[in-house]
């Protein structure tokens, strides 16, 4: 069966001799006319795609810029002056410190998960809207906190909005990109949460110099200003041609794709890429049907039904694979170890002998250093690929951590009297976060949205986010006491985790540079019996004749 995949098989289309049908795993560009070139060249050949991606990923940004401003101002003084609770000297700071912090990802994982059915029912385009109106309301009761109950509830609800950016951004470019620049594309998330970091930090840098409780209140208000952008701007960009194709809104969908490829509804490419939409998601509408034959009449009860096992069918045969990626990812994602580091950097940085300044200063570098990182990926993950990236990455971090470990093992009781490994474990650190920011920064946001069918594809992304949230948790809770309790102990259980995501990768991650998303079938060998097969050629033969009738009628009517 397996070689049955490596062909190509075509439905013969009288009328449009570019059309073809993709039957196998390859890249795009080996059998049919691409947009443009793959990787970088090809965002500037679909610039008003990209333009609405990086538009989106402003979502990204908003979600940096929290984390980094929270890092700064939790140490602020005119913070913890109005504060108190979480000062160094008050009784169980450390506990109340940790559940403020806590709340934006736990408010984070619900908003995730609620995203799922919201964005299949209100679009991608208005749930980003929706989002940002949470988020805007939990940013106005951090502003206006005076006191530790309405921070926290403040940042449970922007949480919320947080979480539900991070999982409907990278889905609305996946659906909008050409398969020739959609890594690149789903890259600009990172990247803008990555520099959402930086700027948070230097803004928080500044403002702490500021007399008077503005000092934080001020970076507070200014998160407002990018999600306000977004919500208002997304408006006037195009709906999801996946989205809309699910809705049956199939005309619309054609509109929508010709706008984003700035080409003519009748370009032979559009058409193509119309076409495999349409089938897509009649097959998999057809395969749900099969699996729930009961609950397909209409009614409220049987919607209901059918959206709670939709969910079960993320973990049965067909996408398995595909949400064992996913959630994979996100999980590796965060036990690599990237915390780690960030959290024993200060602490480093200080036993060097750095000030207090220049340990926020070289804190500021690590950032930077990852947003270089990042950029990279804009490049390489459309030139070399996904796991090429994965698996170098996995290498790389494997033996940062070991290495950092035997530093920490022999040195860390008495660092001023060895600052040569000091300053070793220092550029170490630095190219931990240059080699996550290039790999396993970027790929773990990019994969997800691309891999699920159309069908489940929201409830898929919502998944593998709400993973991301979770490990997110749970390594923000062991972190801490793994490196104050066991020393270089924690680098070497993270150095496991690198190898085991090296190793995970290599058996269960596939590529998926250049293919459509409608190909992910094939990429996971999905469609499995002969049967299946038939039935999809059937839906697409009989698309492709559908298609000429109206055709021919309208030529006829006039």
């Amino acid at each position: 069966m397996e070689s049955r995949f490596q062909e190509m098989k075509e439905v013969p289309i009288p009328a449009d001799e570019g059309v073809k049908f993709v039957h196998h795993a390859e890249a795009v560009w080996q059998q049919r006319d691409p947009y443009g070139p793959p990787g970088f060249k090809g965002v500037f050949i679909s610039y008003y795609a990209t333009l609405c991606a990086a538009f989106a990923a402003i979502g990204g940004m908003v979600f940096g810029y929290d984390q980094g401003v929270v890092s700064v101002i939790l140490v602020m003084p005119q913070f913890l002056a109005r504060f108190t609770r979480v000062s160094e000297t008050a009784p169980g700071a450390g506990f109340y410190k940790g559940l403020m912090t806590a709340m934006i990802e736990l408010g984070a994982f619900l908003g995730a998960f609620n995203q799922g059915w919201i964005a299949d029912k209100y679009s991608r385009k208005h749930s980003i809207v929706i989002a940002v109106a949470i988020f805007t309301i939990g940013s106005v009761v951090q502003t206006a906190a005076m006191d530790y109950a309405m921070l926290t509830v403040g940042r449970l609800v922007g949480g919320i909005g947080i979480g539900m950016l991070s999982m409907v951004a990278p889905l609305y470019i996946s659906e909008i990109s050409p398969p020739e620049v959609r890594g690149s594309l789903l890259v600009l998330e990172e990247f803008c949460i990555v520099f959402g970091i930086v700027v948070a930090f230097w803004i928080t840098y500044g403002t702490r110099y500021m007399s008077g409780e503005w000092a934080w209140r001020l970076p507070f208000l200014l998160q407002m200003v990018p999600s306000t952008v977004l919500g208002i701007g997304i408006l006037f960009f195009p709906f999801s041609p996946r989205w809309l194709a699910s809705k049956g809104r199939d005309s619309e969908a054609l509109q929508s794709l010709g706008t984003l490829r700035q080409l003519p509804v009748t370009d032979h490419r559009v058409q193509q890429e119309w076409f495999d939409i349409r089938a897509e998601v009649a097959f998999h509408r057809q395969s749900s049907a099969k699996r729930h034959p009961t609950l397909q009449s209409k009614s409220n009860l049987n919607s209901i039904k059918l959206e709670l096992v939709s969910w079960m069918d993320c973990f049965r045969k067909g996408c398995w694979r595909r949400t064992n990626v996913g959630v994979g990812l996100m999980f590796f994602q965060q036990f690599v170890g990237i915390n780690a580091l960030i959290y024993y950097s200060p602490t480093l940085f200080e036993t060097m002998g750095l000030n207090y300044s220049m340990q926020l200063i070289m804190s500021g570098v690590l950032n930077v250093t990852q947003l270089v990182g990042v950029s990279t990926s804009i490049w390489t993950i459309d030139r070399f690929g996904r796991r090429p990236l994965l698996l170098w990455g996995s290498f790389f971090m494997t033996i940062s951590h070991l290495i950092i470990a035997v530093f920490v093992g022999k040195y860390s009781q008495n660092w001023p009297a060895h600052r040569g490994p000091g300053w070793a474990s220092a550029a170490l650190l630095l190219f931990y976060m240059l080699s996550f920011g290039a790999t396993w920064g970027p790929v773990p946001w990019a994969m997800p949205s691309e891999i699920f069918p159309s069908s489940l594809r929201a409830k898929g992304v919502a998944l593998s986010t709400c993973s991301n949230w979770f490990n997110n948790f749970i390594i923000g809770l062991i972190t801490p006491p793994l490196v104050q309790n066991t020393g270089f102990g924690a680098y070497a259980f993270f150095a496991v985790f690198c190898l085991l995501s090296f190793v995970w990768t290599y058996f269960f991650v596939p590529e998926t540079r250049g293919r459509t998303l409608e190909q992910m079938d094939h990429v996971f060998k999905d469609i499995s019996s002969e049967e299946e097969e038939a039935r999809r050629r059937a839906i697409e033969a009989d698309i492709i004749a559908s298609h000429h009738r109206n055709v021919n009628s309208g030529i006829q009517d006039q």
